[in-house]
């Protein structure tokens, strides 16, 4: 049996106790690739547990990948490598095509940014701004850390949300995730920057406007090999656009990667409150807190516009970037972080996740049940969007019929640097349901001619 043991008397979820032990056997080297694990029945017996615990234990292990079940034999630790996977990135020297099309100011927007927002909810949005207005502000420069009670809040959250345990006086508030990474970039040594193919297309043009190259990162392959690469912009969570999360297995990779280029692992924690199966998958940065930045957001769970993120970086970095901030006078507006405080502590945001992760667990196979039979999906329904492969040709046709009807979905060709990928990027946080319908027969007309 497994040498673990479940506290009862924590306040941590027997599940989530299970999958955290499970996995610290696996990084331990005591459970090796291969080895077959106690079913869940039998575990569940000798634990003294009832089989539900250690089914979602092995749920959550499975879909981070440290865990594979093999039909009719059991589950296995998994394997370490795919097989024929190609791991080394492509040097890009210039900067990513542009579409050469203009949208003709389409209605609605269904991208990968806009969150749903609960209109039940708005009265805590309301109080919370009020708070701002009765509150004295600070009196010189706001500490280039950002608010001391929003970072205590934000530690709070890290560590129960995603596994992060932070002092509070780690964290810095950013003004979202491509300030924190503006604010990461000058420290870093002279050298190019792996940014995920396809990937998050304001982190290559943030690199790129910093004079650095980018080098193209495959977003669905093990990588085992920076290059010269002094930093690799991943979105393991929920790859973006992808949607794919980065097993277990590429996620140690790409450290060991790391280690040996003596680079850093950015990573964006991009959508990643909103899985509907299992819980969140834990951040990367709890595999190497020497190794990874973690760059965090509030611009999925409340709205973009409040343009607040987090970073934590290793002790050298958070150094360095303190000090540029210190001097330049640089950090997220007092009144967005304000009002962040109130929603943390009125439990207004754990209220919005719930919420809209409702939504898009609706909303998600309403959208696969349209486009299957024209497309395949690269990756497990999560988040607020889902990706949709094929060919060029087809993606431009079925967009154009949407912005017709006054919705603008993306092409996944613009995320897209080397890879050549095509397809649709259709997002779903941003409409209504009757919105949604609209663009999806338009899509579909499209396709099925």
């Amino acid at each position: 049996m497994l040498p673990v043991t479940l506290d009862r008397t924590s306040g941590e979820p027997l599940p989530a106790q299970l999958a955290g032990q499970v996995r610290a056997l696996v990084l331990a080297g005591t459970l090796a690739t291969g080895d077959r694990l106690p079913s869940s029945r039998a575990l569940a017996a000798d634990l003294g547990v009832s089989r539900a615990v250690t089914e979602q234990a092995y749920d959550q292990l499975t879909a981070e990948g440290w865990l594979e079940a093999r039909r009719g034999s059991g589950t296995y630790v998994a394997t370490t490598r795919p097989t024929g996977v190609t791991s080394r990135p492509t040097q890009v020297t210039s900067r990513p095509a542009r579409p050469t099309s203009r949208p003709t100011r389409p209605t609605s927007r269904l991208d990968t940014g806009t969150p749903f927002f609960d209109p039940r909810l708005e009265a805590g949005w309301r109080r919370a701004w009020r708070e701002v207005s009765v509150a004295a502000p600070p009196r010189g420069y706001d500490d280039p850390r950002g608010l001391a009670e929003l970072r205590e809040a934000l530690a709070a959250r890290l560590g129960r949300t995603r596994g992060l345990e932070v002092h509070p006086d780690e964290i810095i508030v950013t003004a979202g995730t491509t300030d924190g990474l503006r604010a990461l970039l000058p420290e870093l040594r002279p050298g190019p920057v792996a940014v995920e193919d396809p990937g998050y297309r304001a982190a290559a043009e943030t690199v790129l406007t910093y004079g650095r190259e980018v080098i193209d990162l495959p977003a669905v392959q093990q990588v085992d090999h920076l290059g010269a690469a002094v930093a690799a912009y991943v979105t393991p969570a929920h790859q973006h656009p992808l949607g794919r999360v980065m097993p277990a297995a590429d996620r140690l990779s790409l450290l060991e990667a790391a280690r040996r280029a003596d680079a850093v692992v950015i990573e964006d924690d991009y959508d990643s409150e909103f899985r509907y199966d299992v819980a969140p998958v834990p951040a990367m940065a709890t595999l190497d807190r020497d190794r990874v930045v973690y760059l965090g957001t509030a611009a999925k769970s409340v709205v973009p516009t409040l343009r607040l993120g987090w970073l934590v970086a290793p002790p050298d970095l958070h150094d360095l970037v303190l000090r540029r901030r210190t001097i330049t006078h640089a950090g997220a507006a007092w009144p967005s972080q304000r009002a962040l405080l109130t929603l943390l502590r009125d439990g207004w945001l754990d209220k919005a996740v719930r919420s809209a992760r409702r939504v898009y667990a609706e909303r998600a196979p309403r959208v696969a049940e349209a486009m299957t039979p024209y497309a395949t999906l690269a990756g497990p329904l999560a988040g607020m969007y889902s990706t949709w492969l094929l060919p060029e040709p087809d993606a431009v046709r079925a967009r154009d019929a949407a912005r017709a009807a006054g919705f603008e979905i993306n092409l996944l060709s613009t995320y897209a640097r080397s890879s050549g990928l095509t397809g649709l990027v259709i997002g779903f946080g941003g409409v209504t349901d009757a919105e949604l319908d609209q663009a999806l027969a338009a899509v579909t007309a499209a396709l099925g001619r």
